[in-house]
């Protein structure tokens, strides 16, 4: 029996035609990207029960959760590659027999498509808590040397998920939700001098810097609003001193008046391209 292709009409646009990746996302370095559409992910899998009689189409599978890296960003340095797992869970009447999960970057899956992570797995591992729903996990692989070629792809991503039933039926989406890819940022500080006199200037520097994905490098994060915090000797809780806007290469300075020992620290709070930060901080001891 051939496998039925029918497609879930969800909210958004769903596809069911080959990728081609634009001329002009090829020329600024895109790699060659082939997306999956519901017929090729599935097309080989001749679910159990689809062999054993042609019976009569019954309603689409239905997801109830779809869970990226366990809800977390994905964060990318400029070296290391990071497998993460995604998991789906559905339901069917006949029961579930695979799943389908990527991440892709763009507006239009069929015209406008810059940036794809596809699971590692030929087929997910689905694991049944009843007759009728089964989540399957799978992983994922992102390498920033390879995957992530430009700064223009951190940010929020489409998730495409889709279901296999037992019997055949297929549930596709292109637009199921969306997740987060960031660039990882550092931050440092020092806390001068050390020690200090009470009631003198104490000045602290930094510096807030985040992957660049196509230099391979750490580049400064300009204008960005981050918080000098103070925690006490003795004490576990920081408190907002000022904030400071980066400056060039991401530079961070500013001035207080020495008064206890403690520790500095710069706090970033993030952006949607960049997870927030916090530095290490410095001990001031206070004579």
């Amino acid at each position: 029996m051939r496998i039925r292709s029918t497609v879930a009409v969800a909210t958004g646009v769903l596809a069911l035609a080959a990728l081609a990746v634009p001329a002009a996302q090829a020329d600024q370095g895109a790699p060659s990207l082939d997306k999956p559409t519901a017929t090729e992910r599935f097309s080989g899998a001749e679910a159990p029960s689809a062999r054993q009689s042609a019976r009569a189409a019954t309603a689409l599978p239905t997801i109830s959760k779809v869970t990226v890296n366990s809800g977390k960003d994905i964060v990318l340095g400029t070296t290391n590659a990071k497998t993460f797992t995604v998991s789906v869970t559905a339901s069917h009447a006949s029961g579930i027999y695979d799943a389908y999960v990527d991440l892709w970057h763009g507006t239009n899956v069929e015209t406008d498509i810059d940036g794809l992570l596809m699971m590692n797995e030929e087929a997910a591992t689905c694991t049944a808590s009843s007759a009728t729903t089964s989540t399957c996990k799978m992983t994922i692989t992102v390498d920033p040397q390879v995957d992530l070629y430009a700064n223009s792809l951190a940010g929020s991503w489409n998730v495409t998920a889709g279901v296999i039933s037992n019997d055949g039926e297929i549930y596709w989406n292109d637009f199921h939700a969306k997740h987060r890819v960031q660039r990882y940022s550092k931050l440092t500080v020092n806390a001068s001098p050390e020690p200090v006199v009470k009631g003198k200037t104490i000045t602290v520097t930094g510096n807030l810097t985040r992957a660049n994905w196509e230099t391979h490098k750490y580049h400064g994060y300009t204008n960005q609003s981050v918080k000098l915090q103070f925690r006490k000797k003795g004490t576990d809780t920081y408190s907002t001193v000022k904030t400071v806007t980066s400056g060039s290469y991401g530079a961070l300075k500013t001035t207080v008046t020495a008064s206890v020992d403690g520790y500095w620290r710069w706090n970033f709070a993030g952006t949607s391209t960049t997870p927030a930060v916090k530095a290490t901080g410095d001990y001031v001891d206070v004579q």
